[in-house]
């Protein structure tokens, strides 16, 4: 089991970036009929009418990507205590099909938590970007994570940080 990094050793400034996705048209297809069925995600004709002039994918779609593969990084999977919301979320960039993002994550803010000493929440600066460096969804990710006493954390547990320098 892969030991994991708690609250208490994560310090502001410290940055990650996550693995890369790439989306083809029947991601973005499938998603739209799933869950937004606006015509610029779902039918190629009705999309090169619109403002895009193309297929994009849902702004939620792309979002819960880059928000999977945070999560699948590992390094919050033991001691994530769940997320109160999501602040600063914009949309700034389609994302078309074929077009790869991975997401840049940096601790802007780590507080402990006064009523309950067993976490406290981080917020991370997170910024989706495609192959040419621009931002897609930029958005501040609130996470509760359990403080050091919590069995599961360690210091040493392997994770490369770049700590801002």
């Amino acid at each position: 089991m892969v030991q994991q990094k708690c609250f208490d050793y994560f310090s502001v400034g410290d940055r990650f970036v996550t693995r890369g996705i790439t989306l083809t048209e029947s991601d973005i297809i499938d998603f739209a009929l799933k869950y937004d069925p606006q015509p610029f995600p779902l039918d190629a004709t009705a999309a090169s009418e619109s403002r895009f002039g193309d297929l994009v994918a849902s702004s939620y779609q792309t979002l819960a990507l880059c928000f999977r593969a945070f999560i699948q990084s590992g390094i919050l999977t033991e001691v994530s205590m769940g997320f109160p919301g999501i602040d600063e979320l914009r949309w700034l960039e389609p994302v078309r099909p074929g077009d790869p993002l991975h997401t840049e994550v940096e601790i802007s803010e780590a507080i402990p938590s006064k009523s309950k000493p067993v976490m406290g929440i981080i917020r991370f600066k997170c910024s989706a970007i495609n192959q040419y460096g621009d931002e897609v969804p930029p958005y501040i990710l609130n996470h509760f994570l359990s403080r050091r006493r919590h069995d599961r954390c360690t210091q040493d547990q392997g994770y490369r940080l770049d700590h801002g320098d």
